[in-house]
C-alpha cells in the first residue's frame, strides 16, 4: 500500500521522485529498462560483428582482446582492421538515431527525419561533388576528397537544412508542410547527385556510387574520430535541451507562455540534428531509414510522449551494427553494403507510418 501511495503522490504509476541534495528528478522505470535493454543488444551485435571475418574470433576472445588480452594476431586483426569498422557503424547509427529523435520531436511528426527531409541527400550531394571532382579539378578538390569530406558533408547538410526550414516557414513551421518541402528538396538533391555521377571520371564515380549506398567497408580510425568528436560535443548539449523538447510538444502560444525562446531553441536543436546527420553521412554514406525508424521504435518501447533521445541513439547504433552483421553473413560470400539492409528493413516501416498517418488525418 505504501508503494502505491508513493506512486500516486508522485503523479503517475511507475514513476518515483529521486532527490540528491538540491537536485531532484523523476525516475521512470520503463524508459530506463528500454535503454538498458538496447545497450545489451548493442553490445551483443557489436562483439559479434568484430569477431566476423575469414579469421573467426569468438565473442569471449573479442572481449578478452578489447580489455588488453589476446595474442598478437588477434590484437592486430581487431584493433587495426575490424574495430574501426564496427565503431564507425556504432557511432553513425547513434548519430542518426539521435538526429531523427530530435527532428521528430521538433516537428511533432513521425515522418520527419533527416533522410525524409533531404538533409542526408544534401550532405551526400556535397560529398559526391568533391569525390567526383577530386581527380579532375585540381588540388583543392582532391584535398577535400581525401581529408575534408566531413566538413564538406556538414556544409551540404547545413545548407539543405536551412533551405528546407526557410521554404517551409510561414509564420511558423507546420510539420506537414515541412515534410512535403523536405521530400521535394530530397528529390532535387538526389537527381543532382546522380547527374554528378554521370559527368565524373568512371573510377571516381564508382567510388562515390559505393559510398552512396551506405557502406562500412574499409572504414578506419579516420572515419571514427570525426563522428566521435561530434557526438561527444552534441550529446550533452541536446540532453541539456531535453526540457525544451518537452515544452515544444505543446502549441506555440503555450510554449511562449512557458517562457521558452521558441524560435531560438528550435533553431539550435535543428542545427544539432542537421550536424549529426551530416557527419554520419560523411562517415558512411547516406544510410537510409535509421533516423526514421529508430526514434519511433524507442518511443513505443519506452512508452514516452516523445522519442527518448538516448534510447533512440542506442537503438540506431544497434540497428546499423546489426545490419552490418546481416550483410556479412546472410548471403554467403557476397557482402552487401549496410545501407541496402537498412533500406530492406526500413521501407516496410515507412509504408506503415504513411498508412497510419493517412488514417489519422482521415479520422
Amino acid at each position: 500500500m505504501t508503494r502505491v501511495l508513493d506512486n500516486e503522490q508522485s503523479g503517475v504509476a511507475g514513476r518515483r521522485p529521486v532527490r540528491l541534495g538540491p537536485f531532484s528528478a523523476v525516475l521512470r522505470w520503463r524508459p530506463l529498462v528500454a535503454l538498458l535493454g538496447g545497450l545489451v543488444v548493442l553490445l551483443a551485435v557489436f562483439v559479434l560483428n568484430v569477431g566476423l571475418g575469414e579469421y573467426q574470433i569468438s565473442p569471449l576472445e573479442v572481449l578478452n582482446t578489447l580489455f588488453g588480452g589476446g595474442d598478437r594476431a588477434q590484437q592486430i586483426i581487431i584493433w587495426e582492421l575490424r574495430l574501426p569498422r564496427s565503431l564507425t557503424g556504432l557511432l553513425v547509427g547513434a548519430a542518426l538515431g539521435l538526429s531523427g529523435a530530435i527532428m521528430q520531436a521538433l516537428a511533432r511528426n513521425p515522418l520527419a527525419s533527416p533522410d525524409m527531409l533531404g538533409i542526408t541527400w544534401g550532405a551526400g550531394t556535397a560529398a559526391t561533388l568533391v569525390i567526383v571532382l577530386g581527380g579532375t579539378a585540381g588540388s583543392l578538390a582532391g584535398a577535400l576528397a581525401n581529408y575534408g569530406l566531413p566538413l564538406v558533408a556538414l556544409a551540404g547538410g547545413l545548407i539543405t537544412g536551412i533551405a528546407v526550414y526557410a521554404l517551409a516557414y510561414r509564420r511558423g513551421v507546420d510539420s506537414f508542410r515541412l515534410v512535403l518541402v523536405g521530400v521535394g528538396v530530397s528529390a532535387l538533391a538526389g537527381n543532382a547527385t546522380y547527374w554528378l555521377l554521370t559527368v565524373g571520371d568512371v573510377t571516381d564515380a564508382s567510388r562515390a556510387l559505393v559510398w552512396l549506398t551506405g557502406s562500412l567497408n574499409a572504414r578506419g580510425w579516420e572515419h571514427v574520430i570525426p563522428v566521435a568528436i561530434v557526438l561527444v560535443v552534441l550529446i550533452p548539449l541536446t540532453l541539456i535541451g531535453t526540457h525544451v523538447l518537452g515544452a515544444l510538444q505543446f502549441d506555440d502560444d503555450m510554449v511562449r507562455g512557458l517562457g521558452v525562446r521558441m524560435d531560438f531553441s528550435r533553431g539550435a536543436l535543428l542545427l544539432a540534428s542537421v550536424a549529426l546527420a551530416s557527419i554520419a553521412t560523411a562517415a558512411a554514406g547516406p544510410i537510409q531509414f535509421v533516423a526514421l525508424a529508430t526514434p519511433q521504435i524507442a518511443l513505443r518501447v519506452a512508452r514516452t510522449s516523445r522519442p527518448p533521445l538516448l534510447t533512440a541513439a542506442v537503438l540506431g547504433a544497434a540497428l546499423v551494427v546489426g545490419s552490418d552483421v546481416i550483410s556479412r553473413t546472410a548471403f554467403g560470400g557476397l557482402e552487401l553494403p549496410v545501407g541496402i539492409i537498412t533500406a530492406i528493413l526500413g521501407a516496410p516501416y515507412l509504408i506503415y507510418l504513411l498508412v497510419r498517418r493517412y488514417r489519422e488525418v482521415r479520422a
